[in-house]
């Protein structure tokens, strides 16, 4: 049993649940809590934002009155269906929260529905609609409607609420702004529902109460539908299939574009100051992301994915950015809100200042979901395959300059994984050219391959450490070289000794730190750890790889969720869920599948 969790300064990070719709996610807490949803899409400024402003943010409670009520919860199996089940000294009663889809898919509207179901007994229950100020930039009102519904204006943004079984409705205006709740009595077999329908700059669609139910249903079966497709059979399936559902959550089906994390500005840090916006499609981890999804027979959003990452970068190239808006825009600078933070730890931003780096790994990412994409039996197009020709060419030159890594650090280096992605970039390339899809330039590709393999060897290598190092003239490591084993660049005796090496330098408990130095600024990185396993399969240490990862798959939360990053203890930081995260896991069950041989069981 989970007890109701949080503090006065906030739930912890690993406390919440999330569900979503492909246009937005709104996170649950342990204590029936929602206190993130931005409405009607992730990258707007949230409406219910207490996990970041616990006393303007906003948030949507639904729990038991009762002090000492106990919790469990889980996904509906297949599905992103949260059900939570409150036991009192009275009785027991159980919540389905859900992101509600149409008939024909996706609603034109965001829908949120909250049911209630009497199991045994009478439990006394409270709900609570309180929106927020927009991060302390707008000031939202309520009007009451005749029917016992109402609105919620913010802005252009408008917000329907309706009940049915939800007791006599009470609605408070305070210094602080205003609500709308109730309480009411559950007994075995009753059934009571909430829900909220979202707009912005449009007409509303009030929630019919009577619809709620069968929303739930019929979402619940749309997720199932979906996870029949999912094609993994192999070691910790039910570990892969949860990464998978948590991936699809941060899918933005209007474009096919994947957000890094459902969040911003949850700190790295105890410290604060190392908090970042991840309501972006980073190309490396869409890339990342479309490799699984292509490995899971996923057609739909495999090509959704790709052909929005295509179009954009030929958008806006003929460089290739970091990442971009989920909508394909370039993304704006950075904006500060004047909230205190998670638990105080500020600042609380929208935007990423890394918009306007140099990061060379992303040629590798590109190139090599291509290669994947067409090997597949898929077929470019002749614009693209002149595009991503030219894009090699560019890795030619490129390769030698200095960039900010895979970290995006303020400084740059001549990155070992940077130039290693350079290589994957360029293999990947000779090889499109070879099957056709490119133009033809690998006589250049090849040679350069060559150069940037023999650089890394003379300059990246320290036989004193045993291991490659983060850049030449450097004692430093860096855990994104273990990407490095999966891509082909050593799976040999040199990349053998660099885990060992990263283990000792960067280990705290099962996970991994992703620079020397960071154990003053941040926690480990929990994609690091699952880079790891995968890269110990790389180089035959499989029965090692498989003793790693039975420790890493159960330090997700009590839904399956991982954040950013992950301590020795197991809380959580950094912005969630993070798909980077779900993705190592993924990645490193599939590669340790095919180390030890197509099909194998434990």
């Amino acid at each position: 049993m989970a007890e109701r969790s949080g503090t006065p300064a906030g739930p912890a990070i690993e406390d919440h649940a999330a569900i979503g719709d492909g246009r937005t996610v709104a996170l649950v807490d342990l204590d029936g809590r929602i206190g993130w949803l931005p409405l009607p899409t992730l990258d707007r400024i949230p409406v219910f934002a207490a996990l970041l402003d616990e006393e303007r943010g906003g948030s949507i409670e639904l729990r038991p009155v009762a002090q000492g009520a106990t919790a469990t919860r889980r996904y509906l199996p297949g599905t992103n269906v949260l059900e939570t089940t409150w036991t009192t000294e009275g009785g027991v009663a159980r919540v389905t929260d859900a992101m509600v889809t149409g008939i024909a898919g996706r609603l034109p509207w965001a829908e949120l529905a909250r049911q209630v179901e009497g199991v045994e007994g009478a439990v006394a229950m409270a709900w609570r609609v309180t929106p927020g100020t927009a991060l302390r930039t707008r000031s939202p009102w309520i009007e009451p409607e005749s029917d016992g519904s109402a609105v919620l204006r913010i802005g252009d943004l408008s917000i329907g609420i309706t009940t049915e079984s939800l007791g006599r409705q009470d609605h408070e205006d305070g210094a602080e702004g205003t609500s709308i709740g109730g309480r009411f009595r559950t007994s075995a077999g009753s059934v009571h529902t909430l829900a909220l329908a979202a707009t912005d700059g449009e007409p509303l669609h009030l929630p019919h109460p009577g619809n709620v139910r069968r929303g739930i249903e019929r979402t619940a079966e749309a997720w199932r539908t979906w996870s029949r497709e999912f094609a993994y059979e192999g070691p910790w399936r039910e570990q892969v299939q949860r990464s998978a559902l948590a991936l699809k959550l941060l899918i933005h089906s209007p474009t096919g574009a994947i957000a890094a994390a459902a969040t911003t500005s949850l700190p790295e840090s105890p410290t604060g100051g190392k908090n970042w916006d991840y309501r972006f499609a980073w190309v490396r981890d869409l890339a990342y992301a479309t490799e699984s999804l292509v490995a899971f027979g996923l057609r739909e959003e495999t090509h959704a994915a790709i052909s929005w990452m295509l179009r954009t970068i030929k958008a806006h190239g003929p460089e290739v950015e970091i990442f971009y808006e989920l909508d394909g825009a370039t993304p704006g600078e950075v904006v500060s809100y004047e909230v205190p933070g998670w638990r105080g730890l500020g600042p609380v931003v929208a935007g990423n200042p890394a918009r306007d780096q140099l990061q060379l790994g992303v040629y590798g990412d590109l190139l090599g979901l291509v290669l994947s994409y067409v090997e597949e039996g898929n077929v470019l197009d002749v614009s693209t395959g002149r595009f991503l020709a030219d894009l090699a060419d560019r890795v030619c030159d490129d390769w030698r300059k200095p960039d900010a890594g895979m970290w995006e650090l303020e400084q740059a280096q001549h990155h070992t994984s940077s130039k290693m992605g350079c290589w994957q970039a360029l293999t990947a390339a000779i090889r499109l050219a070879e099957q056709g899809q490119i133009v033809d330039r690998a006589e250049r590709w090849r040679a350069e391959c060559e150069r940037i393999a023999a650089w890394v060897g003379e300059h990246c290598w320290s036989e004193e450490l045993g291991a490659y190092t983060m850049h030449p003239d450097t004692d430093e490591l860096d855990a994104s070289v273990l990407l490095h084993a999966p891509s082909g660049f050593d799976r040999g005796e040199r990349m053998s000794r660099t885990i060992d090496a990263i283990r000792r330098e960067l280990g705290s408990g099962e996970q991994l730190f992703r620079v020397s130095g960071m154990e003053a600024e941040e926690h480990p990185f929990t994609a690091c750890a699952f880079w790891e396993a995968a890269a110990l399969a790389c180089v035959g240490r499989v029965d090692e790889a498989e003793t790693r990862m039975d420790a890493l798959v159960r330090m997700t939360n009590d839904v399956g969720l991982m954040a950013e990053m992950t301590t020795a203890e197991g809380a959580f930081w950094g912005n969630i869920p993070q798909a980077l995260s779900h993705l190592a896991l993924i990645d490193a069950a599939i590669v340790i599948r095919e180390m030890r041989g197509e099909g194998a069981g434990r």
